[in-house]
């Protein structure tokens, strides 16, 4: 089967996704935008000069949970803070346990994050990019050891839930979090 007929086979079987009304579109690009600024500006003024960070991918990606999908039960502070902890913890033990080579120890701090965030129903969509950059960080993460569950893993995911407590409430029409525990 041509590559063509293939695509063509599953064409009108779904429809895309309705358009978010441009006040939802607002105060998500507020939320982004003031939560990984709240993270930068830490990170640049208190962290950085110490060593530390928390200005990490996986914290873009949550923003996107935290500010655009509010209601899902990935962008809940529990999935949040506890799914960013859980993953930055397999990271690291999988980095100190195997190093190189870096597929390797990769692969299993991804596979342990899935699996301690399902333990622990904290499923967040981010903390396996938080897992696996505690491997492939480079010497900076690497030099945190196990304070980089804490900071930034940890301490941004709670930046992100604060702001998030913010912004998603500011206007009538959202609510977040849609549940604490």
């Amino acid at each position: 089967m041509r590559l063509k007929e293939y695509f063509q086979k599953f064409k009108g079987t779904s429809t895309p996704p309705p358009r978010v009304p441009l006040t939802e579109v607002f105060w998500s690009f507020i939320g982004g935008f003031l939560g990984v600024s709240v993270c930068g500006l830490i990170s640049s003024y208190f962290l950085e000069p110490r060593g530390l960070t928390l200005f990490i991918g996986s914290m873009g990606a949550s923003a996107v949970l935290v500010y655009g999908a509010i209601k899902s039960p990935f962008a809940q502070p529990r999935n949040v803070v506890g799914g960013h902890f859980f993953s930055a913890l397999m990271g690291v033990i999988s980095y100190k346990l195997i190093g190189e080579p870096a597929w390797l120890s990769g692969a299993l701090a991804v596979a342990l994050a899935i699996s301690a965030m399902h333990l622990t129903r904290t499923l967040h969509p981010p903390g396996g990019a938080t897992a696996l950059i505690a491997v492939i960080g480079g010497e900076k993460i690497h030099n945190l050891g196990f304070v980089y569950p804490f900071i930034p893993a940890t301490l941004g995911a709670m930046v992100l839930v604060l702001v998030g407590l913010l912004v998603n409430n500011l206007p009538r029409h959202r609510k977040y979090p849609e549940y604490w525990y």
